[in-house]
């Protein structure tokens, strides 16, 4: 899905048919997730994230739901944690971080190597051994922001004009669409379950990096070291 509507971005200026018009929807809303390092609607993902001191998992997306997280080994990743061996934490709770809490203190008879007497949670991941863990779950905003929208109809327009020819000369600066508004040319790229990007600067546009600067997702680059 788009985060602006075809009229939005022909308000802000984008021009051509509708299927054109939606590649550039698609082509600015590429970079702003590449910008902000967020989803900025519902989707269901698989994140892989590390296990930090103390069990804590940062995540590296807006986190809505979680329904399983399980250890990362070699060959074969380990059993789905059951719900009591962690909780989530997420930032649309205002001072909270998008995160998963491993309950090392805790323990469970009824799970096998969780045992009380047996070291509970933390004497399964010391035998475990894992240093990350693979969480699946719902990701995102549970609704577009009013500026991110408008972010991705003015980047629709800017991307669109830089594009466009400077002289007679100049070659075709258009995209190549198919019947569905689908972009097929601007780039191979392979698809990523995690919805994880490699982080930009900048979307390209210093108008649309203004709009957007309140919803980059500073703690997640600044743990990635990026």
């Amino acid at each position: 899905m788009a985060y602006c509507s075809i009229q939005a971005a022909r308000d802000a200026g984008c021009t051509g048919t509708d299927a054109e018009v939606a590649a550039w929807i698609q082509a600015g809303r590429e970079r702003i997730e590449q910008y902000t390092q967020q989803i900025f609607e519902p989707t269901d993902l698989v994140v892989v994230a590390d296990v930090g001191a103390g069990g804590l998992v940062i995540l590296p997306r807006r986190v809505r739901t979680v329904t399983s997280v399980m250890p990362v080994l070699e060959p074969d990743d380990g059993a789905s944690l059951p719900a009591s061996a962690y909780r989530v934490t997420s930032s649309k709770v205002l001072g909270q971080i998008d995160a998963v809490h491993l309950a090392w203190g805790g323990y469970d008879d009824l799970v096998v190597g969780a045992e009380s007497y047996n070291g509970g949670w933390l004497g399964l991941w010391e035998r475990w051994g894992a240093e990350q863990v693979r969480v699946a779950g719902s990701f995102g905003y549970d609704t577009v922001p009013l500026l991110v929208g408008q972010g991705n109809a003015l980047l629709a327009a800017h991307l669109q004009g830089e594009a466009s020819p400077t002289d007679e000369d100049a070659p075709d600066g258009g995209l190549d669409v198919d019947d569905e508004g689908n972009n097929v040319a601007i780039e191979d790229t392979d698809d990523d379950p995690s919805g994880v990007v490699s982080p930009s600067s900048s979307t390209g546009s210093t108008q649309v990096d203004a709009l957007l600067a309140g919803y980059l997702n500073r703690g997640y680059n600044l743990i990635g070291g990026v």
